[in-house]
């Protein structure tokens, strides 16, 4: 049998159980933070404290029972140490860290809906209001509703993969959102009075005015006896309720495929209200979007009487508007998602 090394036989003897429960006690009296406790423990109770090793000898009864007892002891101390600087601390900070209730509070950062978005639904409500519905439409589409059916001759540039989005050869990210118009109108008879909005794409180039992805809102109104008054009237409204009451209306003719007769509309430049600057290139108007009274062939392509009926349609793109309601210079500023931009609206 292993004999226990005489070392070990004196550490054991030489603890006084009294004596380590008297020091025990008066470190504890003298801590003042939880760390001090800790240390405390760690020193009187630890895997290496004499305490612990002094345990790890015992053979005899009477003193396992001494040892076990001063041990609990121990413990108890340390625990009601702990609880008594808890409360105090938690005193402390109830008298010291009182809270006004009466001063303002911190400002919670919240989210908002982007630029984009609220223009948008700005232009929803004020279709609403003038009894339109809103439709979505596809974003991927059939040549049939992207092209023909809007009186795209087969030629035309916009067919073409250079300038147009194929996935194969009769479907296409859409263009525009006309192709919506043509699905309502085949969908019911008139009257129509309906506005699309979303994304659309186009093989550009980005740039500080082009976008491979933008979003267009385009209206069309379908009914006995409308003329291109209503447009024009229709689009006036629209520009003062989107760019200020006090912003003026132009009309150009033009030409789209889809429309006859064709018209651009503008608007009074924002930064020199009309008087000549380089973001109006000195002419006093900006572009807006095209527009025009609605083609007879597409009436046809769609079974409405062209003889009876009568309609016009427009088309804006919303980063467009944007630009020109608030000065933006580069319209990627849109989607770099820079907050120092976008927190602004």
């Amino acid at each position: 049998m292993q004999r226990r090394p005489e070392r070990d036989l004196a550490r054991v003897a030489a603890v006084d159980a009294a004596a380590l429960e008297r020091d025990a006690l008066a470190a504890l009296a003298e801590a003042e933070t939880a760390d001090d406790v800790e240390r405390v423990r760690v020193e009187y109770l630890g895997r290496k404290s004499a305490l612990k090793l002094a345990l790890r000898e015992v053979r005899d009864r009477e003193t396992g029972i001494a040892l076990n007892t001063l041990r609990e002891t121990l413990e108890a101390a340390i625990d009601a140490r702990e609880a008594e600087l808890s409360r105090a601390e938690l005193d402390r900070r109830l008298t010291e860290e009182r809270v006004d209730v009466t001063m303002p509070g911190e400002r919670a950062l919240r989210g908002h809906l982007h630029l984009i978005t609220q223009i948008r639904r700005e232009f929803e409500d004020i279709f609403l209001g003038l009894g339109y519905t809103v439709v979505d439409g596809r974003e991927v589409e059939t040549t049939r509703y992207n092209f023909d059916a809007l009186n795209f001759p087969p030629g035309h540039p916009s067919r073409s993969p250079l300038q147009t989005l194929f996935l194969d050869d009769e479907t296409v990210l859409r263009t525009e959102t006309s192709p919506a118009q043509i699905r309502t109108m085949e969908a019911q008879e008139p009257p129509v009075y309906m506005v699309s909005l979303g994304r659309v794409y186009r093989r550009d180039t980005p740039d500080a005015t082009h976008s491979p992805t933008f979003h267009q809102a385009e209206g069309l109104a379908v009914d006995e006896g409308i003329t291109l008054a209503d447009l024009l009237g229709t689009l006036d409204y629209l520009c003062k309720q989107l760019f200020g009451s006090d912003r003026k209306t132009d009309f150009r003719t033009h030409h789209f495929p889809f429309t006859e007769p064709s018209v651009e509309a503008y608007v009074s430049c924002h930064l020199c209200d009309g008087s000549g600057c380089t973001v109006c290139r000195h002419s006093g108007w900006i572009e807006v979007g095209g527009s025009g009274m609605v083609d007879p062939n597409l009436f046809e392509f769609v079974g409405y009487d062209p003889e009876r009926y009568t309609g016009f349609a427009f088309g804006w793109g919303l980063e467009r508007i944007a630009v020109l309601r608030h000065g933006i210079p580069d319209l990627r500023e849109l989607w770099r998602n820079d907050p120092r931009l976008l927190g602004q609206f």
